[in-house]
């Protein structure tokens, strides 16, 4: 079959009218947000200054938008065809020669089919690879479990000297990509589900372990990270109608994670909520819970996100929606928390 035949990149990015997706996914976002167009782009402006940077990919140069750094750096973009780990290996190579390179696929492949490509090659010697895994999630919706990425956050938290960071929408992703040009070691950049609506007005100033408090509060604080913090906001604003005061904090940063905001949480609200697009085996909520175990917090506490399970076949949004993910749902579950915590007071 010809190759043009086989490109899913417009049904991948939303904008193919195939009957395939909830409106809801897609209704009212400016492509110039969504984080896998921004990503060829900021990648490009920043090579014009930086002759390290080199693009990688796994021909899907259009559904992550490497295509836009290659029409402007043609000789650094490299497009592995259908051979993710060797990608990986590639990139390792080139960065022991004094390239940063950026290698992007789907999460579901970047870190799971690759983890010891990302181990071995790359963290391991500490060379500076950026692996972008990018529709991570539930985003491939109707895909089916080979490509939703639910147990990234879990496995590359746990790799040694790999740097992780998830990025919340089009603005962060620009300041991750900044971020990542001179940190001496391995990343891997987690990219959402392509359709984030803004959370940062403008490029924010990021600092590698430190999480960012984009709402404050005082009943309780909701920790999110990538795709589920713009939803943890609209909750948040659910809440205060309810005359919850709802902390929102970005845990951008997974490993490093903020241990100071963490427990700073605990003390200031006494109740903490983890949100997370993934497995909550493993992931944010066990990263947190980590911390507020080992320092002996008095504090109530709820991972939420999917649980150990697969999850159905669907639109994106109806996922969202059927594991309380999306802004309704999540407010449900921190009023259950404050529920659940005033009745243990009782």
């Amino acid at each position: 079959m010809a190759t043009d035949t086989q490109d899913q990149s417009e049904i991948f990015n939303g904008t193919a009218n195939v009957g395939l997706k909830d409106t809801r996914s897609v209704d009212g976002t400016d492509t110039r947000t969504i984080p896998a167009f921004v990503f060829g782009e900021e990648l490009a402006d920043l090579a014009e200054h930086d002759p390290r940077i080199v693009v990688l990919t796994a021909d899907l140069g259009r559904s992550n938008r490497a295509l836009d750094f290659a029409a402007r750096h043609p000789t650094r973009f490299v497009n592995v065809g259908i051979a993710e780990k060797n990608m990986i290996t590639i990139a390792a190579g080139m960065a022991s020669c004094g390239y940063v390179p950026f290698a992007a696929t789907f999460g579901s492949f970047a870190a799971l089919l690759c983890a010891e490509q990302i181990r071995t090659d790359c963290a391991y010697p500490d060379l500076p690879v950026r692996v972008v895994g990018h529709h991570s999630g539930m985003s491939m919706g109707f895909y089916g479990t080979s490509h939703h990425s639910l147990e990234d956050l879990g496995m590359m938290r746990t790799i040694a000297d790999l740097t992780v960071v998830c990025a919340t929408d089009a603005n962060h992703l620009r300041a991750l990509l900044r971020l990542s040009l001179n940190h001496p070691g391995a990343m891997y950049l987690r990219l959402g589900r392509g359709r984030d609506p803004e959370v940062y007005a403008a490029v924010p100033e990021l600092v590698l372990g430190r999480a960012e408090t984009v709402r404050d509060g005082s009943d309780l604080t909701i920790i999110a990270t990538g795709s589920e913090v713009h939803p943890a906001v609209q909750a948040a604003e659910i809440l205060s109608t309810q005359g919850i005061s709802a902390r929102v904090v970005d845990m951008w940063t997974i490993s490093p994670l903020d241990r100071a905001a963490v427990l700073d949480a605990a003390e200031s609200t006494g109740a903490v909520l983890t949100v997370e697009e993934g497995n909550v085996t493993g992931g944010l909520g066990t990263a947190v819970a980590e911390i507020l175990l080992e320092a002996g917090a008095r504090v109530s506490f709820r991972r939420h996100g999917v649980p150990d399970e697969h999850v159905p076949v669907g639109p994106p949004a109806a996922l969202y929606a059927h594991y309380r993910l999306d802004a309704p749902g999540i407010a449900e579950v921190a009023h259950e928390l404050l529920t659940s915590t005033k009745g243990q007071q009782a």
